[in-house]
């Protein structure tokens, strides 16, 4: 099976006193299907997982495949503790979603022999399709190809998302998994290089502002069109960079309600991002449309980050 080639990493909106906006996130999710996503991914790390209740959690992923039907929405389901985990996998499958994303534990940094274990009792405990995650900067732990291939035995354990940051450790994954195993980049500016190693796309974060762009990118690739593909990759490095100005997804969620969409602020141990940060933000912006613009003159431009005024976004950052 395949999920689709551009799957965004949704931020979950909030209001002014920080409760999570589930209007706002149907229609989010709405926004970004519409804007170059295949689907998306609720409550990954870009959603403020670690912060978001499981209640609130289940609720998102019910809202927002209520909203999207068809199209693909996967849960993030995963944590340190394999029990806590099949517990929302099996909350998550009465909403329904397509499929759940596990990433490895973090902080309790199991050996691979344990990691194979806690994915294995998780797909066991569900009908629904997994999709392996993988970002060692965050859990401390690095899946090794070994173990994915291992895993990728079990039937419902279909995809990784992979952050590891090794275009080696990617050539060695394709390497050694078979070939209907989707690998994704986790990493929005490995996106290209991923596909030239024959991965099937990436879970990304730009694509909240930048998604008509990525598709287009994506598309030239897988079309063979590759020095057009390098060419949108080139002008889209510095948002893929510099959208982690400070911790994801402070920077993300500045600019979505810069461009006039309401996402709201962040819940603590996050904070909002600096004036500096927000100008760094803006600046991010603004090279990029000239650039763009300059780029595909005499063309239809769909992709342009437009600042709102700050009565028309209503900024909570």
């Amino acid at each position: 099976m395949s999920f689709g080639r551009i799957l965004t990493a949704m931020v979950t909106p909030m209001n002014a006193a920080l409760e999570v906006d589930y209007e706002e996130a149907k229609r989010l999710a709405q926004y970004l299907t519409v804007h170059g996503s295949d689907g998306v991914v609720v409550c990954g790390t870009t959603g403020e997982s670690p912060t978001v209740t499981d209640e609130e959690k289940v609720e998102l992923f019910r809202v927002v495949k209520q909203t999207l039907g068809k199209r693909t929405v996967i849960a993030g389901i995963g944590s340190y503790s394999t029990a806590a985990t099949i517990a929302l996998a099996r909350k998550a499958a009465t909403t329904g979603v397509d499929g759940l994303l596990v990433v490895v534990p973090y902080y309790n940094k199991p050996s691979q022999e344990g990691m194979f274990q806690h994915f294995k009792a998780i797909a066991e405990a569900t009908s629904l399709p997994l999709m392996l995650y993988n970002v060692p900067g965050r859990t401390s732990s690095n899946l090794l190809p070994e173990t994915v291939k291992r895993l990728s035995e079990i039937p419902n354990i279909v995809a990784l998302k992979e952050a590891a940051g090794s275009l080696d450790q990617v050539s060695e994954l394709k390497r050694m998994l078979p070939a209907e195993f989707d690998v994704y980049s986790g990493d929005d500016s490995m996106t290209l290089p991923m596909l030239a190693l024959g991965c099937s796309g990436v879970v990304s974060v730009a694509a909240h502002v930048v998604g008509d762009a990525m598709k287009k990118m994506a598309d030239a690739w897988f079309d063979g069109d590759t020095a057009q593909a390098t060419k949108w990759h080139l002008e889209l490095f510095p948002i893929f960079k510099g959208i982690f100005v400070t911790s994801n997804p402070v920077p993300i969620k500045a600019m979505m309600n810069m461009i006039g969409i309401k996402v709201g602020g962040v819940r603590l141990p996050l904070v909002k991002a600096t004036p500096v940060e927000m100008k760094f933000l803006k600046d991010l912006m603004d090279q990029f449309n000239k650039v763009h613009v300059s780029s595909n003159s005499g063309t239809k431009v769909t992709t342009e980050l437009k600042v709102a005024s700050e009565k028309e976004s209503d900024i909570i950052v």
